[in-house]
């Protein structure tokens, strides 16, 4: 039985985030707290109810425990609907064996079923990895207007990082008519944002003969789009402006956390008209000791502070004892600093404890010199004994104590 769906988001939740280290040991990157209540995967969800789009196959397949349970019947987002909402789409569930997803195209390609369910004219392709809001309901109306086969969201990005992305080259109507993965002599600062809106029955046919095509690594960027370009389909980039943010890396997921706290970053949560919604256990309001110190930083509920944070994003249910000093750094929920401990520049998992007196990472002498510094890392549940020193760069992994 098929109902009508104009449109049909699938988010690619799948990745390893292996440049997350210890963070993504035991959960799925879409997973990772960020910004004190959210976790990253609540941008992309958000951001298709706020676009009228609610049907969204969730594709998972590395450690999806964690995601699972978070995502649930999809109610915090109000995913939680008879027909469409949210459904979590794992691998292992494939007919003919378990077959993991060799690539993103893959991955769509293996869910052709549940898409073909809700027979939709245009599917809107998005990763779980990006922190920004986005009204896709706009490059869906961009792509009708062009009567395009592929729209692609784009955002200019400073010359020197275009090698970094999937580069566009557009002429004046933003038709594409050339792309560029990771090009070395980039020939525009177009980058791809990895926000993909097709024609449905023109993408299906392209996943059936990628499939077929033993060469290919499955892979949107590297495969599907040069395929339809080649072939020349009718593809427009959808000019983006705005914050966005891809957590890939260590250092990008802390500046993505302080950024939430940086005036003059244009990323507002609290923004009511475009909300990024989450599920959140009710906590209590966060407690603030007489002796506590708090300057630019942003505390969530459940907390106890004593101590003194200082640029900082801490999270829900975290305490910071008194004499603890936390600086230039993100807490994720439940952790715990001790008496006299000092946090600087790092990143805390949950439920992380730093017994009393020891020091996670240091502040830098220069901040223009990069091989001086780094972000320390200190996995979920782990322990850091009394007096310990962590050095900046440095990863403790999960459950580790040292």
């Amino acid at each position: 039985m098929s109902h009508k769906t104009e449109v049909v988001a699938m988010l690619l939740a799948g990745g390893q985030g292996s440049r997350l280290g210890v963070l993504t040991k035991s959960i799925a990157k879409p997973a990772v707290p960020y910004g004190g209540n959210y976790r990253i995967i609540d941008f992309p969800l958000s951001n298709c109810v706020n676009s009228g789009i609610y049907t969204v196959g969730v594709l998972t397949q590395y450690q999806p425990l964690v995601l699972n349970d978070y995502l649930g019947n999809g109610q915090p987002w109000d995913l939680d609907r008879l027909n469409g909402g949210v459904h979590v789409l794992s691998p292992y569930e494939a007919r003919g064996g378990a077959e993991w997803f060799k690539g993103t195209a893959n991955a769509i390609y293996q869910n052709i079923a549940f898409i073909e369910k809700y027979d939709p004219e245009y599917v809107v392709v998005l990763s779980g990895d990006h922190i920004y809001k986005m009204n896709y309901a706009k490059m869906i109306d961009f792509h009708k207007k062009n009567d395009a086969d592929c729209t692609i969201a784009v955002l200019e990005v400073p010359w020197e990082e275009a090698s970094r992305f999937g580069i566009l080259a557009t002429d004046e109507n933003d038709r594409i008519y050339e792309f560029a993965e990771k090009p070395e002599q980039p020939k525009s600062n177009k980058a791809s944002m990895g926000v993909y809106v097709f024609s449905w029955d023109k993408l299906r046919k392209y996943l059936i003969e990628d499939e077929a095509d033993p060469d290919s690594s499955n892979d949107f960027g590297k495969n599907i789009i040069p395929k339809m370009l080649d072939d020349g389909q009718r593809m427009f980039a959808f000019p983006f402006k705005g914050y966005w943010k891809d957590v890939g890396t260590i250092d990008s997921l802390w500046e993505a956390n302080l950024d939430i706290i940086n005036p003059n970053v244009d990323l507002d949560l609290s923004d009511k008209s475009w909300k990024i919604y989450s599920r959140n256990p009710e906590s209590p309001p966060h407690y603030v000791g007489p002796d506590a110190v708090i300057e630019n930083s942003s505390v969530s509920e459940g907390c106890e502070i004593d101590g003194t944070v200082d640029y900082s994003v801490i999270s829900s249910n975290v305490k910071i004892e008194k004499g603890a000093e936390v600086k230039y750094s993100v807490i994720m929920p439940g952790a715990t600093v001790k008496e006299g401990a000092k946090v600087y520049y790092s990143i805390i998992a949950e439920d992380a404890v730093i017994e009393k007196d020891a020091q996670i990472g240091e502040i830098p002498e220069n901040l223009e010199d990069p091989s001086t510094w780094g972000v320390a890392v200190i996995g979920s549940s782990a322990k850091i004994t009394e007096g310990k020193k962590i050095a900046p760069k440095e990863m403790i992994a999960s459950g580790e104590e040292v």
